[in-house]
């Protein structure tokens, strides 16, 4: 993974010296709340409901284990001993004393972490496939050019001020596993007839009040061109977003109302006004220092089978089922990539505490090449491991309470922290989550591959334009309601899901999911059709049929 160097380092620092004096001075009343806003979202400081929210930067999801050991440390000295990893790859801790957030900082940047561009109209952290470097699915390992992007975007004089938050993903492999269709940019690594590796180029994704599928500008660019295309399309949307009203300020709005073909066609004419001393030349041996850094690594030469793993699945019924469901096959013989569910009952998606990480941590330093990887779905991934040692990874994990064996599956869902947390939800997004999930549970291996996702307001933090069934919470008159969507999904088949009906109560929610979920089972083809495929083939009105049923 990527490193600091001294340039790296010495900016972290005097960022976080430069905000403990803002504190000081939010604190003692030299500042008011109106002034210290714009300061504190620089540094990923959110006021919510209860209190302030420190959101921390996970570049492109991936974490050293002495860096989740230092998350842990921060949730158990300065929070409630947990934190809550969000569909941007980063963390969140809901419940850090202003007065402590600099020293937080500080602490973060002895590891290498800040939480600078995580809040704010700035380019956010730059996500990605979460098994890149991997699976034999990619073309090319995603992650350098998240970092090259990464430092790009940084601090960027042009980009600091955008009329609105602006989210990049990268991917690499043709299975879109980083939702690139529902970013501003999307960016879809692949090779043009000559061979040669660059970058399909995606614009206008975005989920919130209006969601958007991205629109190709470019079906094809170059490595060497990649920054500044993603200039012209920058400098573009900085002149003609709307900065009058934030509901139209983002990237999609633009690319609507001017037209994709106007849209591209100003992006093109951008890009060729550039002069070469403008150009972001990206010297070879730059990109190769960077790329250095996501070497594989030092794998040993294994037979593709296990013993041992083939003799663990044949002892231990639970250890077989989470096998089935949270392993994906590794590009090099002999290891898999483990997807770590942070989905377990009754517990709020996306939580992990203060022990659960340092057992990550231990994992992933032991098992994993010290890699750890964060998902876009909000769970863990350890990619690297040998197939003889999964059983006592396995082991360790559920002793955890992080055995659940549902990644992919109905109860594997995705939910913002909502009306618990949120000064800006309508309704409650984790206890209906949780109920969905205990009454779902039963039925996730008959289920198969099955998304719900969930948010408690418009702005979509939950995703749930882009579930195959998604929930959106709603206030009527100070009663919670929930507004279902069937057909969305965020993979290359990107698509926004339809809005079934009237809003159901709070009560309804759980029962109604229930009877579409039987449903399905009723309805598909074979035991293998996926309720997507289900839903596509026979439309939404049987699934509608069951929704609103009275039982």
């Amino acid at each position: 993974m990527y490193r600091y160097d001294e340039f790296d380092e010495q900016m972290v620092r005097d960022r976080v010296a430069q905000f403990r004096g803002q504190v000081d001075r939010r604190l003692s009343g030299e500042l008011d709340e109106d002034h210290f806003k714009p300061l504190r979202l620089q540094n990923g400081v959110y006021l919510q409901l209860h209190a302030y929210m420190l959101r921390i930067a996970i570049p492109y999801g991936q974490l050293s284990s002495k860096q989740m050991r230092t998350l842990a440390d921060v949730g158990e000295k300065y929070d409630k001993g947990y934190g809550h990893f969000t569909t941007r790859q980063n963390i969140q801790f809901n419940w850090i004393a202003l007065k402590d957030i600099p020293t937080v900082l500080e602490e973060l940047a002895s590891v290498e972490m800040h939480a600078i561009q995580t809040s704010g109209n700035c380019i956010r952290n730059v996500t990605t496939d979460q098994f890149a470097g991997a699976t034999a699915e990619e073309i090319e390992d995603s992650r350098p050019w998240c970092e090259i992007i990464r430092q790009w975007s940084t601090f960027h004089p042009e980009f600091a001020h955008l009329p609105r938050k602006f989210k990049i993903a990268v991917t690499a492999a043709e299975h879109d596993r980083a939702a690139i269709r529902v970013h501003d940019i999307g960016l879809h690594m692949k090779r043009n007839a000559a061979g040669e590796v660059g970058f399909e180029v995606i614009v206008g994704g975005g989920l919130g009040r209006t969601p958007h599928i991205g629109t190709t500008i470019k079906d094809w660019v170059a490595k060497d061109d990649i920054l500044d295309w993603l200039e012209a399309i920058m400098r573009v949307y900085n002149l003609h977003g709307r900065r009058d009203n934030k509901y139209k300020a983002r990237i999609k709005i633009l690319v609507s109302e001017l037209t994709p073909e106007e849209f591209t066609r100003q992006v093109d004419a951008e890009f060729e006004a550039q002069r070469d001393e403008e150009k972001v030349r990206l010297p070879q041996e730059e990109v190769d220092r960077i790329s250095a850094y996501f070497a594989a690594p030092a794998f040993e030469t294994l037979p593709a089978e296990s013993a041992a793993f083939e003799e663990a699945k044949a002892n231990d019924e639970g250890f077989k089922v989470w096998a089935e469901t949270n392993l994906t096959a590794h590009k090099q013989p002999g290891y898999a990539a483990v997807t770590i569910s942070l989905k377990p009952l009754n517990v709020a998606p996306g939580d992990a505490t203060s022990k659960q990480m340092r057992v990550v941590a231990d994992l992933g330093k032991a098992f994993s090449f010290d890699d750890i990887r964060i998902t876009h779905i909000q769970n863990i991934v350890l990619p690297h491991v040998k197939l003889d040692e999964l059983y006592n990874v396995y082991l360790a994990l559920d002793d955890a309470g992080l055995g659940a064996s549902n990644v992919d599956l109905a109860s594997d869902l995705i939910c913002c922290p909502g009306l618990d947390y949120c000064n800006l939800a309508n309704a409650r997004s984790i206890p209906v989550a949780m109920e969905i999930q205990n009454m779902i549970s039963k039925y996730d291996h008959d289920l198969g591959k099955f998304h719900i996702n969930i948010s408690g307001c418009i702005n979509a933090c939950g995703h749930h334009h882009v579930g195959h069934i998604g929930i959106l919470g709603v206030d009527k008159k100070g009663e919670e309601f929930y507004q279902v969507t069937f057909g969305g999904r965020a993979d290359e088949k990107a698509r926004i899901g339809d809005i079934q009906g009237p809003g159901l109560r709070y009560e309804e929610v759980t029962p109604a999911l229930e009877r579409v979920a039987k449903r399905y089972l009723a309805e598909r083809n074979s035991a293998d059709e996926p309720f997507i495929t289900t839903f596509e083939r026979l439309g939404a009105e049987p699934f509608k049929e069951a929704l609103y049923a009275v039982d």
